[in-house]
């Protein structure tokens, strides 16, 4: 499978997740265009709201390294069957790779693959925030 070096990173950074409350831990692993790959864990807080998901701080580190195209992105939970990104996840991964393939896997080794637009259908993009800028009208 073409993405095994993404699940092995996904894999191997699951195991810092800091998860004390849930004790759910997720490893991600996106892949920019130009090939470059960053890798993050879930990190909660006991305030839950301002716990960061794995994809989010996946995503984020590779804004961060100055990626703004990303074309796959791994996810691996120790779930029974492969996990999915949440909403936020989601929305996220699209505004950085609209055609971005997604491959969720668990510790025994299931993966299954989706493109981000399967997986968030009508996703909300800038498009929708542009409009003419408002003019003072005569009195």
């Amino acid at each position: 499978m073409p993405c095994d070096d993404l699940l092995a990173e996904a894999r191997k950074v699951r195991e810092r997740a800091y998860a004390p409350f849930s004790r759910f831990r997720v490893g991600a692993a996106a892949r920019s265009a130009d090939g470059r790959i960053f890798s993050a864990c879930n990190v909660e807080s006991s305030s839950y709201g301002l716990s960061i998901c794995a994809e989010r701080a996946a995503v984020a580190k590779a804004v961060s390294e100055g990626c703004r195209k990303l074309v796959e992105i791994a996810i691996v939970a120790d779930t029974e069957r492969p996990c999915p990104p949440c909403g936020a996840c989601r929305q996220l991964i699209y505004e950085l790779g609209p055609d971005a393939r997604v491959v969720m896997a668990n510790l025994q080794g299931d993966v299954k693959v989706a493109q981000i637009a399967d997986l968030l259908p009508g996703a909300f993009t800038a498009e929708y925030m542009r409009r003419e800028p408002e003019r003072d009208e005569e009195a």
